[in-house]
């Protein structure tokens, strides 16, 4: 089971990533770095990135209409990444789910010619359901 470095190093050998950090959205502190930044500052970018990845979190907007335990709302967030796209790049925010209170994602900033959408969600995804975090 990957610590924090080894799945920000494992998220970097996706096609066209530039840089992945593991944040936390509470606090917009980033856990881990790795590759480049946007902007070129990897604690302005997580604290940006926390900023969208709260909104997404906390607002039962973005909730599934049929939750499957709805004792489980409280520690999860209600949704399981959030993409945004430019002209030039991808920015995929994976949640990670953990048994204590969830509120770290993965972001991966991913160049939009060489890299592949579908198979980054994908991969976070799978990376996120392994990694250990303590």
């Amino acid at each position: 089971m990957p610590g924090i470095d080894e799945c920000l190093l494992e998220a970097m050998q996706l096609p066209g990533a530039r840089g992945a950090a593991l944040v936390d959205w509470t606090s917009g502190l980033a856990l881990g770095t790795a590759g480049e930044s946007p902007g070129g500052d990897h604690e302005a970018a997580a604290a940006e990135a926390a900023e969208l990845a709260r909104l997404a979190a906390e607002h039962r907007a973005f909730a599934p209409d049929d939750p499957e335990d709805p004792a489980d709302e409280a520690a999860d967030p209600p949704v399981e990444d959030v993409i945004i796209s430019n002209r030039d790049s991808y920015h995929v925010l994976c949640f990670v789910r953990t048994s204590f209170d969830s509120s770290v994602f993965l972001h991966l900033w991913l160049a939009r010619v060489e890299g592949n959408l579908a198979l980054a969600r994908i991969r976070l995804g799978e990376m996120t359901g392994r990694l250990v975090l303590g």
